[in-house]
């Protein structure tokens, strides 16, 4: 990316957001539009974070068998009805409703009624068994709470799977398989996440899990094993007969020594069983030749709120405590340099455009400021970009020469240009 054709503007950070600085930066720099309270638009680099973030969930589930498929976001009301969630969904205050002269639709909140209705068309016998289809897409609901920025959206992208086994048994293995694809898709964006037991709310049937990721600033809070690392959402002390089900569904029977903490959640896991085969009459035919229910299950990652939440664990604070900026996880950063040169320097500014050149011919992204600021604004603005290593050409390093600088240190060095670009 070339700054001065990116639409960039110099940016002054003011009162910066305490609990949530990461994303109030993002805000203030234009990164992210809000539009309204919970609806926002992305600029590049939180929109490439967001693509880095999904590439990484695909492998996974590919690695793993799983079918990617595309709902509607738009769905007729006629399939709600079948399940019997609509009356509940709109009585509620969530759902977002279409009105037409011909008939009545909603934005999707959630994809069980619509990946059933594809799916009855396509499982029609047990030789078509198990499966697990995935998708990623925009998701509608019209939340009271919007807090957090891009933690809590009336809008936001996620990836939701579902499972279809033949029988009970079936259900709970793909259900144990995908509790292991989360925790091997989180570890590899470099999070360390807990599951905990959850309430399954208006989705789920019986058991269901909530992928939490400790943080001061989480919005959810759990009562947690650092030993076990096992725990449940508090929202479950609601339930009137919590001691039964916590005891029934997750073996936990003595709470008074678990840790209450604050966590985000950034994915949940279900078992549907055949919750919504059942309403919706949808059947395979199994090898005794009759008609068989779907044993379900569905899995949900918010991608968007992994967004928030990795920029606002990259955080990086000068030496007063202060924010300062953010430096992206490098395997996960859509942009690996952020390379400086003085723009009244025709020479040196031609040097860093060839290496900016080099760097894409090999496929390596970077960022190159050729705006008028000074070098210190430039460097700080790296920070804004969430890049960490700076590469400058400054007319006082010897001829052949760069220096790096490191955004989350005072680590400088000068290196040669050729054995810069020899060991990349």
């Amino acid at each position: 990316m070339i700054l001065s054709k990116s639409g960039y503007k110099n940016f002054k950070l003011s009162n910066v957001d305490n609990i949530f600085p990461a994303q109030d930066m993002l805000l203030q720099t234009s990164q992210i539009k809000q539009y309204t309270s919970g609806i926002y638009a992305y600029d590049t680099v939180p929109l490439y974070l967001q693509k880095n973030i999904e590439e990484v969930i695909r492998k996974h589930l590919n690695k793993n068998n799983c079918m990617e498929t595309q709902m509607p976001l738009m769905q007729p009301k006629e399939i709600w009805e079948q399940s019997g969630r609509w009356d509940k969904y709109v009585q509620s205050d969530v759902m977002f409703q279409i009105h037409t002269e011909s008939n009545t639709y909603c934005l999707a909140p959630t994809a069980e009624e619509a990946i059933l209705a594809f799916a009855k068309d396509k499982l029609k016998t047990y030789k078509s068994l198990p499966v697990n289809l995935y998708q990623f897409g925009q998701k509608f609901r019209d939340e009271i709470r919007n807090r957090g920025y891009l933690f809590r959206g009336k809008n936001f992208y996620m990836m939701d799977s579902y499972t279809f086994d033949q029988d009970e048994q079936g259900m709970k293995a793909s259900y144990q398989n995908m509790r292991k694809v989360y925790f091997d898709i989180l570890n590899e964006l470099g999070l360390e996440a807990i599951a905990v037991a959850a309430d399954s709310g208006a989705i789920g049937d019986s058991l269901s899990e909530e992928f939490m990721v400790l943080a001061d600033f989480g919005e959810d809070t759990i009562l947690y094993d650092e030993q076990t690392k096992s725990g449940f959402n508090v929202e479950i002390l609601e339930k009137e007969n919590y001691e039964e089900y916590l005891a029934k569904e997750y073996g936990i029977v003595d709470i008074s020594k678990l840790k209450r903490v604050k966590a985000v959640e950034v994915g949940h896991i279900f078992q549907l069983g055949d919750k919504y085969s059942r309403t919706m009459n949808c059947t395979f035919i199994g090898n005794d030749g009759r008609p068989h229910y779907y044993q379900m299950g569905c899995y949900g990652i918010g991608v968007s709120r992994l967004v928030g939440l990795i920029y606002e664990l990259s955080t990086v604070k000068n030496e007063n405590g202060d924010f300062k900026g953010v430096t992206l996880p490098k395997h996960l950063s859509p942009f690996k340099y952020y390379i400086v040169a003085p723009d009244k320097n025709q020479e040196l500014l031609d040097k860093a455009t060839k290496l900016y050149n080099t760097l894409q011919e090999k496929g390596i992204d970077a960022i190159l400021d050729d705006t008028d600021n000074s070098f210190g604004a430039k460097i700080r603005n790296a920070g804004i970009y969430g890049v960490n290593d700076i590469v400058i050409f400054n007319n006082r390093l010897e001829d052949g020469k760069i220096q790096l600088e490191y955004f989350n240190s005072d680590q400088k060095q000068e290196v040669g240009y050729d054995h810069f670009i020899n060991n990349l």
